[in-house]
């Protein structure tokens, strides 16, 4: 017969179940990133430069007649933009005849091609831009010069430009009877476009609405 060494039959299982765990391998690390037990990424030591571009240097042309202007009425003219073949200026009302009488005369926009007036309730504000370009000088055939002003929405009134340029006699009569800008030493603000007994809003203010819609 031979001798007991004092221990259960339970207590040889449970040292079993203690071998065998402690024999296994240590779990694995999953190389997709994100799962259980994924190990993050080192984080690179390299550090990534950004080179500014350099300013790009106005189109000399359109910058002569850029510097021409700013010369002669200084923090009058707020440049908007300066391209190649167009450039976009906005000026006080009150100076705009002065300044596209000057246009005219010195820099050589004879005519106005278009004229928009746009509507901007959140400013309160509404933006009126004469197109203005040349037929006597071929250097200008091209360029688009955009003259620009503001008005107060609830009292729209400008300074007519058509002692200036002719051709803004029937876009400043649109601009009157389409966004509501009464264009002052204009000898016709009416209508010419709309039925005769419009009595509602100027159609192009954004608060207008087509009625049953």
């Amino acid at each position: 017969m031979s001798k007991s060494d004092g221990s259960s039959p339970g207590n040889d299982k449970g040292n079993a179940a203690s071998a065998v765990a402690s024999n296994k391998d240590p779990p694995t690390t999953s190389e997709k990133p994100g799962e259980i037990g994924s190990v993050a990424p080192k984080p690179s030591n390299s550090t990534s430069v950004q080179v500014k571009p350099e300013k790009a240097e106005l189109p000399q042309f359109e910058k002569g007649i850029i510097d021409s202007l700013v010369s002669k009425f200084g923090d009058s003219i707020k440049v908007v933009y300066v391209k190649p073949l167009r450039i976009k200026i906005e000026v006080p009302s009150k100076d705009i005849v002065e300044i596209a009488r000057h246009i005219r005369d010195e820099s050589g926009f004879d005519h106005a091609e278009s004229v928009s007036a746009t509507d901007y309730p959140k400013t309160g504000d509404i933006e009126v831009i004469y197109h203005l370009g040349s037929y006597a000088r071929e250097n200008l055939s091209s360029h688009i010069l955009a003259l620009s002003t503001r008005t107060d929405r609830n009292n729209a009134r400008l300074p007519s430009l058509i002692e200036v340029f002719k051709s803004v006699e029937y876009h400043e009569r649109e601009s009157f009877e389409m966004v509501g800008v009464y264009f002052e030493n204009h000898p016709r603000n009416d209508r010419f476009l709309l039925p005769e007994d419009w009595a509602d809003i100027p159609p192009l203010r954004k608060e207008f609405r087509i009625k049953g819609r």
